[in-house]
This record gives C-alpha cells, sequence and structure tokens, in this order.
C-alpha cells in the first residue's frame, strides 16, 4: 500500500494525485493510458487525474502524492495506506455522447451527468463537451432538468419563514453593489434575506469581494444560518456552503470558453436560489450596449420568459425588472472604492451616489412587496423610509458584527492616475466591460483597493484636461499595466458641443 501524502500544490478545481516514476509498489507506465485513476481507503474513494514525478524531493517511491484539493476531498491523514486502480469512466458519459450527437435528453439523463459532475467524475474535457453541446440546443425543459438537477446536488437550505427574499443581477455593470443597500433594507423590514453571494470571475468585484472589505465573508453554513436568525439577513460568499456546487465546476470550464447562453445562465441563478431556500426572487437584468444583455427588446424578454417558466414549475416565485445599463453604477469600480459608495448610502451622507441609492430603494421596494402585511403599491415608500431613518443602516451594522467586523482597515490603493477629457463636450457613453478591464488590469479584486474613481458619468458636461476618472493601483506591475491601456482608450464616449 502507498502511503498518502499533501504535495502542497493547488491546482485549483482539479483533483490530481502525483506518483513516483519509480514507485516500488506500481508501474506508472500502465495507469497512463487511463484517464484517472481510483485512490481507495476502506470504503473511501477518490478518482484523481495522475501525474508522474521525477523529482524525488516531491514524492517518494513508496507514497502517493496529492493536489491540496485532492487531499481536502479524501478527508485522510498523511501516511494513511492507500491502494490505487484503474478508474472505470461514468456511466453518464453515454449520455454526453447522444447531446454531443444532438439528441436530446431525458430529465434522469441530466441528473446522472450533473451528479457525477458535481462528485468530480468528469475531466475539465468532457465537461466542456457537455457544455458546448447544451450551448447549441437546450429545449426549455433540459434547463428545468438541468436547474433542479444541480439546485439538489449538494446542500439545501431551509428556513422557518414562511416568505425567503432574494434577489439577483446577472452582471456586466461595474460597481452594482445593490444588494449590500438592499439585504439591510429588507432585513430591517423583518423578512427573511439570506444572500448568498459570488467572488468576482471576470469583473473587478463580486459582492462578496466587496462585503469581506467590512466582514467575514466565508461562513460554514451553520455559522450563516445563526446569522440569519439573529438578524434576518446575511452577505456571505456562496461556495463556502457548499450550494449548487455543479454549477461552480460547470462555471469554471464555460468562464474561459466564453459560453454565456441564457438557458445555462438561468439554470446557474436558479439552481442557487432554489438550493438557498428562497420562495421570492427578483431578477435585475441589466441593458445595454456593452452590457451582457444588448437588445431590451428581443434578448431581455426571451430572458425573462425563461426564467419566469423555470421560476413557475419549481414553485419560486419570480418578478423579472429590466434596467439600465449604459454605464456603472456608483461611483467606485473595486472593493474598497465600491465598500465606501455602499455606506455613504447607508450613512444618508452628502454626495452619496444617487444612481446606487435608487436603484437600490428601486429593487428593495418590489422585493418588500412580497410581505402580504404590506400594503400593496407601498414597497418603495417603507424602503425609503427605512433607509432615511438609520434602519437600514443599523442592521448593516448588525449584520456586520454577527458575520465578524473585518477590524484591519483596506485602503485605497495609493499609486494613482487620472484620465483626462481630451475635448470639450458632454459624456455620451461609457463601455462598462472596458472600465471593468482597466480596473481588473489595476489588481481588482485581488488586491481590496484597487481600481477606479469615477468623476463623469453620461450626460455630464467636461472640459478638456477634466478629469473622467482616476485609477488606483497598489503594485508598480500591475499600475504601469492599466496605465498604459487606460491611455490608449479611455472608455468614454464625447460629443463635442459644436
Amino acid at each position: 500500500m502507498l502511503k498518502l501524502k499533501n504535495i502542497g500544490i493547488d491546482t485549483y478545481r482539479d483533483t490530481v494525485a502525483f506518483l513516483a516514476r519509480d514507485c516500488s509498489l506500481y508501474r506508472p507506465e500502465e495507469f497512463q493510458a487511463f484517464k484517472k485513476i481510483d485512490v481507495i481507503s476502506g470504503d473511501k474513494h477518490l478518482l484523481a487525474t495522475l501525474m508522474i514525478v521525477d523529482n524525488k524531493s516531491i514524492i517518494n517511491a513508496d507514497e502517493l502524492g496529492l493536489s491540496e484539493q485532492a487531499f481536502k476531498r479524501m478527508g485522510l491523514t498523511e501516511g494513511t495506506p492507500v491502494t490505487i486502480a484503474p478508474a472505470e469512466p461514468p456511466t453518464s458519459l453515454d449520455h454526453l455522447k447522444r447531446k454531443i450527437h444532438g439528441h436530446t435528453l431525458e430529465p434522469r439523463q441530466i441528473e446522472e451527468i450533473i451528479g457525477d459532475v458535481a462528485n468530480h467524475l468528469y475531466s475539465e474535457m468532457e465537461i466542456a463537451a457537455f457544455l458546448v453541446s447544451c450551448a447549441g440546443f437546450m429545449t426549455t425543459d433540459e434547463v428545468l432538468a438541468m436547474t433542479k438537477a444541480m439546485a439538489f446536488a449538494g446542500n439545501q437550505l431551509q428556513w422557518n419563514a414562511p416568505i425567503v427574499v432574494d434577489k439577483h443581477c446577472i452582471g456586466g455593470i461595474p460597481g452594482n453593489r445593490t444588494s449590500m443597500i438592499i439585504v439591510p433594507i429588507v432585513a430591517a423590514h423583518g423578512l427573511l434575506i439570506p444572500k448568498t453571494s459570488s467572488r468576482a470571475i471576470t469583473s473587478p468585484a463580486g459582492t462578496a469581494d466587496t462585503m469581506e472589505v467590512l466582514a467575514k465573508v466565508d461562513l460554514s453554513m451553520h455559522e450563516m444560518q445563526s446569522v440569519v436568525e439573529t438578524c434576518k439577513g446575511c452577505i456571505v460568499w456562496g461556495g463556502h456552503v457548499n450550494l449548487s456546487p455543479a454549477d461552480d465546476i460547470l462555471i469554471s470550464v464555460e468562464r474561459p470558453l466564453g459560453i454565456d447562453t441564457r438557458e445555462q445562465m438561468v439554470a446557474s441563478i436558479m439552481s442557487k436560489k432554489l438550493a438557498a431556500g428562497s420562495t421570492h426572487l427578483l431578477i435585475d437584468i441589466p441593458v445595454g450596449s456593452s452590457a451582457k444583455v444588448h437588445n431590451s427588446a428581443g434578448d431581455a424578454m426571451r430572458l425573462r420568459k425563461l426564467f419566469e417558466y423555470v421560476g413557475s414549475e419549481t414553485g419560486l416565485h419570480v418578478d423579472v425588472v429590466i434596467t439600465d445599463g449604459q454605464q456603472p453604477i456608483g461611483n467606485g469600480i473595486g472593493p474598497v472604492l465600491e465598500a465606501r459608495d455602499v455606506m455613504a448610502v447607508l450613512r444618508n451622507e452628502y454626495g452619496a451616489p444617487k444612481d446606487l441609492r435608487e436603484k437600490s430603494l428601486q429593487i428593495a421596494g418590489s422585493l418588500l412587496e412580497a410581505d402580504p402585511a404590506l400594503r400593496g403599491g407601498s414597497g418603495y415608500a417603507r424602503a425609503q423610509q427605512l433607509l432615511d431613518s438609520g434602519a437600514a443602516l443599523s442592521t448593516m451594522e448588525q449584520i456586520i458584527n454577527a458575520q465578524g467586523r473585518n477590524t484591519t482597515p483596506f485602503c485605497v490603493g495609493e499609486l494613482t492616475h487620472e484620465i483626462l477629457a481630451p475635448i470639450d463636450g458632454v459624456i455620451d457613453a461609457i463601455d462598462c466591460y472596458h472600465l471593468a478591464r482597466i480596473a481588473r488590469l489595476a489588481g481588482a479584486p485581488l488586491d481590496k483597493g484597487a481600481g477606479i474613481d469615477l468623476f463623469k458619468k453620461v450626460g455630464d458636461t467636461v472640459t478638456k484636461g477634466e478629469p473622467l476618472y482616476r485609477i488606483h493601483a497598489c503594485f508598480q506591475t500591475d499600475y504601469g499595466f492599466t496605465t498604459k491601456f487606460a491611455d490608449e482608450g479611455s472608455g468614454y464616449g464625447i460629443r463635442s458641443k459644436i
């Protein structure tokens, strides 16, 4: 038997095993023809990709090394005796081959594929094949089956309340941190709103990245439930509570391939909300030339219909709002700058971003309409009252304390560069995607203080040489990358007054 060893290599989501080429118990050449091996210890099994190691300082001939992710999934201590064997391919691969050839899959077949994905039985190549085949064509019944399969492949949260509300924005708009204002407003009213949020994948900040500036977000399921019982709401990182884990795996392959179909988007979002125990969900679809959805009359309407269909078939009450996605929301892009904007709105500070405040009130008001005790049409006024009175701020402080206040303040990046208006005129367009890329190059969200501070929005008048925005970076290399990119193109369209 081989002795288990934690190699200490981060292989992201991949489960990887390492075997010495001069292994004393197995001939590595026999296993190289197989895509996976089965690591066995008693009734524990782990399927892993095998790597052969020549460096004796990494692994000995009588050891089997596991990557950090694999070692954690195996759940055993170092030195535990294990055996290995060629892994049998999952039977659901036959269903995948049918999908590749254009067949429509039954719910049971989709459920088996998603179950095997969640159990890490699929390679990235096989996952990519599944995603590409689904991107080619999916029926609404397949979307529904995929949603249900992903929702029930991990943990499911249950709440002792008849109404549990949530909201989700499909993304693409920098600075759109409405959740951090909506949650305390709704919780202050008394409705349950357990918000599980994502970290940024391709954006300068996810809600979890921004909330992490203020409080701990990587809570366990038990800790999350405790916060919600105390405060009526929370803002935590969803990846730590294992909701719809198959979705996280699919997303990790989707992003590099640029796959983002409306069918897979709906299945992804709805599976997370079903697993989170939501009863009422508001979907925010920003529409704009540089947003994810460009055409409000076409794409947005089809997306809305699909959300509503899946909601009706799963018992989740869904409202969809189509919002303005022509420019960033708020004044800051990047975790620290966005957290600043959020707290300015909650504190009713002079100069707080009006667009962030107004959008938050609109969505919070719609969610409050789910309360049968609230008079119809009075949701917005109630949300405004809770914000203006300081009740929402008080609830936010309670949530921060309950999750674990961050006592080490993050600072805005000290390396700064201002992008100036090249002519006199009026701002008539802002490229959200371009600004997001600038903020990413500056270091966001890895560096919480990196990002962009906006000075001008669409409709504002500018004079030549006046700052449009200021870039903040924390490291010289990032500063060099982002300033060069921004100087080549600001992302702003300016119409001359003449």
